[in-house]
């Protein structure tokens, strides 16, 4: 253990006095703000319709859609009103759909309805074909806009309407917002998790590499054991992990605290997902770096070691497609199997903690399972490791690889 310490120190005290180690860990935070802020901006102004055209004989009903479509949420949207006995006035519109410096989003052509039919056609023609948010808007608005002019025609009054219309804001029973509070804590610990078991699993056998090519591991296995070195590399690596991921939980803290000063917002985990995501993120990371570390083991560069970087990505990118189902439905088929599957369990069953209520048997059993694994991975990956930094220059195949496995 003592050797095991001095290693996991130097692994660690070399990275925290890097000048990349504060950087990334205020540059990260920053991106991460500037990501999530310019994409609010982005997708607010992408999806926003500003300016359509209507093309009909009915004026009252272009000027309901346009209030409709001008609610107190979203900025006024401008309505131009066309008949369509207007000569070439379809031409005239795709025209100004082409033109880059037309601010036109698109235009609704209303079709009367055919005898015998319940309601007219709406055909919309957009600016970018894609854009599925504006194509929502305009159908919701014209599903509102009939829904009003039917019921004031039966008789209600434009308040009574107004009332009716209004939409309906769900409040969660207890703390306030809670629900929300657990999606983007679930959300944001599962991404957070991602990020540093990749990350810090990948600095692992990248620190491998870089020692193998400089003959550092010659002078050292004089002193020292392979499965010691292994160890005190993995410790270390991960120790850096958990102070950068501390500072960045506290400085999230503070902010999000002084934020929520005086409001009945409660978006913090509780002490038992605390615990929780602690346990499953040294378990995870112990099985993802034990993982780099073989890989980092058998080969001999950065670009040999990014071909076989797949292999720690994919689950990964597995739990990345299915965790909106598992937030939203934390007791499905699809969660449980996931949450079982070792390579998957650190990130689907602490979710499932968050989000749902999974039996004390099942996380029992999926850490149970978890430790299992860790365990015959890491004498896998010691095996391979200690023969491995030792072999220069050949790419090692399958079959050798598992005859390293067999060497006492």
């Amino acid at each position: 253990m003592h050797n095991v310490w001095l290693v996991a120190q130097r692994e660690y005290l070399e990275r925290i006095r890097a000048k990349s180690f504060l950087i990334m860990t205020i540059l990260i935070p920053l991106l991460m703000f500037g990501l999530v802020k310019g994409a609010a901006l982005v997708n607010g102004s992408s999806g926003s319709l500003s300016h359509i055209a209507i093309v009909t004989d009915d004026a009252k009903f272009a000027a309901d859609l346009g209030s409709e479509l001008s609610d107190k949420d979203k900025p006024k949207v401008m309505v131009d009103v066309y008949s369509p006995s207007e000569p070439n006035i379809l031409n005239r519109l795709d025209a100004q759909l082409k033109a880059r410096e037309d601010t036109l989003n698109g235009y609704l052509v209303v079709v009367p309805a055919a005898p015998g039919a319940a309601r007219p056609t709406y055909n919309w023609q957009p600016r970018s074909k894609a854009d599925v948010i504006g194509r929502g808007r305009i159908a919701d608005a014209i599903r509102a806009t009939l829904t009003r002019q039917s019921l004031t025609q039966s008789g209600m009054g434009t308040t009574q309407v107004d009332t009716l219309l209004e939409p309906v804001h769900l409040e969660s029973i207890g703390k306030k917002d809670s629900s929300t509070a657990a999606f983007g804590s679930a959300y944001g610990m599962f991404f957070l998790m991602y990020f540093v078991i990749l990350f810090y699993g990948m600095n692992v056998a990248r620190s491998i590499i870089e020692e193998k090519t400089s003959r550092v591991f010659e002078v050292l296995l004089a002193t020292i054991r392979p499965e010691e070195m292994l160890a005190g590399k993995v410790i270390g690596v991960g120790a850096v992990g958990l102070t950068q991921v501390g500072i960045w939980i506290a400085f999230a803290l503070v902010i999000i605290n002084f934020l929520l000063t005086g409001s009945d917002i409660h978006i913090f985990p509780t002490a038992i997902q605390t615990v929780f995501f602690i346990v499953f993120f040294l378990l995870g990371y112990l099985l993802y770096s034990s993982i780099a570390a073989a890989l980092g083991a058998i080969t001999n560069s950065e670009q040999e070691l990014q071909q076989l970087n797949i292999f720690l990505m994919l689950p990964l990118i597995a739990c990345s497609v299915v965790i909106f189902g598992i937030v939203t439905n934390p007791d499905s088929m699809t969660a449980r199997v996931f949450s079982f599957i070792p390579l998957c369990t650190p990130l689907i069953m602490y979710t499932r903690i968050v989000v749902g209520k999974p039996t004390v048997f099942a996380v029992s059993l999926s850490l149970f399972d978890l430790v299992a694994t860790i365990i015959l991975v890491l004498w896998i990956a010691s095996r391979i490791y200690r023969v491995g930094i030792l072999m220069y220059g050949k790419k090692p195949n399958l079959p050798e690889i598992m005859r390293w496995l067999k060497y006492s």
